[in-house]
């Protein structure tokens, strides 16, 4: 016997549903992806560079190419299970912060 879903699901909800996944708070934006490069570099997906390394003006002195202050995380590289983890783990921060502005923690 099939199991059939006590409240069906229409195919324009499942449209809506499926795009749902968008920024609410434009500001947002920002912070959302500098939490998820530090969670990244707590999981060990990617090494930080070194403070004070990136100093572009006597990179070309010391042979060194460019230097980008931006982590590089080649996030299409990274296994399901990681980038999934990235992601609990700022699902995980934000509710916790929720929950201390909301109830004051």
């Amino acid at each position: 016997m099939l199991y059939a879903h006590p409240y069906p699901i229409l195919p324009e909800v499942l449209y809506i549903m499926a795009r749902s996944n968008r920024v609410v708070v434009p500001a947002s934006k920002e912070i959302l992806n500098q939490m998820k490069y530090e969670i990244a570099g707590e999981l060990g997906l990617y090494s930080a560079p070194a403070p004070g390394a990136g100093d572009t003006e006597f990179a070309g002195e010391l042979g060194e190419a460019g230097y980008s202050s931006q982590p590089t995380v080649h996030w299409s590289s990274l296994a399901t299970r990681q980038a999934g983890s990235v992601g609990g783990e700022i699902t995980k921060r934000l509710v916790a912060k929720a929950e201390q502005s909301l109830y004051g923690l």
